[in-house]
């Protein structure tokens, strides 16, 4: 069951996030991510979930209209409206989550967002964050990207090392190297061909891609 999850960070009007969000089995807000599913995506979550401290009264009434369940926690928790909405897409069966709005001008937010992937993946859920112009996932053992040649890609380690990585499909190859935690060298690398492949013995990647929308 593919799960978006819509968040209250940045968000745009765009077909592309329309699509993602439309097509999904089971949609999910996040707070006053429904606001951003309202303003920029035309159809109401399934789901709300928060303590509800950034939802207003116009968007939970639109939510009300479709019938969407609600589901409250208090203001004081040690977890974010985000994180739970995670747990929530895990608990009701799964088997891909997108984050949509996950990203947003407070920098401190952005990267715990971007942070939060690892949930899924502990679970064994494949997950990404999607924006109108990228895609953000994480890589174990192994990645595909498909997209149009001239394409922006970035492989960024998220663990002290990630070894053994070789690509193809790259304009830069890596041939069984190592990349290290804290060093940019994975960044800005280039598609080649429609698909490329990306291989590694240990460690994690943040992989980006950066889409040329037509």
């Amino acid at each position: 069951m593919h799960t978006a999850i819509i968040a209250n960070g940045q968000l745009e009007t765009h077909p592309r996030l329309r699509k993602i969000w439309r097509d999904a089995d089971f949609r999910i807000a996040a707070d006053g991510g429904a606001i951003n599913a309202r303003k920029h995506l035309t159809r109401a979550p399934h789901i709300v979930i928060g303590d509800f401290d950034s939802i207003d009264p116009a968007t939970r009434a639109w939510c009300e209209k479709a019938h969407a369940e609600f589901i409250r926690h208090p203001r004081t928790k040690d977890q974010t409206d985000l994180e739970l909405a995670i747990h929530l897409a895990i608990a009701r069966g799964a088997s891909d989550i997108t984050f949509l709005g996950a990203l947003g001008n407070r920098f401190d937010h952005t990267l715990a967002n971007a942070l939060l992937l690892v949930q899924p993946m502990r679970a064994h859920i494949p997950a990404r964050i999607a924006g109108a112009d990228f895609d953000a996932w994480l890589a174990r053992k192994h990645a595909t990207i498909a997209g149009k040649i001239g394409e922006t890609v970035s492989l960024i380690p998220l663990t002290a090392r990630v070894e053994g990585v070789v690509t193809r499909g790259l304009q830069y190859p890596l041939h069984n190297e190592t990349l290290v935690l804290g060093s940019p060298r994975g960044v800005s690398n280039v598609l080649t061909a429609t698909r490329a492949t990306i291989s590694f013995a240990r460690g994690m990647l943040l992989v980006v891609h950066l889409i040329c929308n037509p």
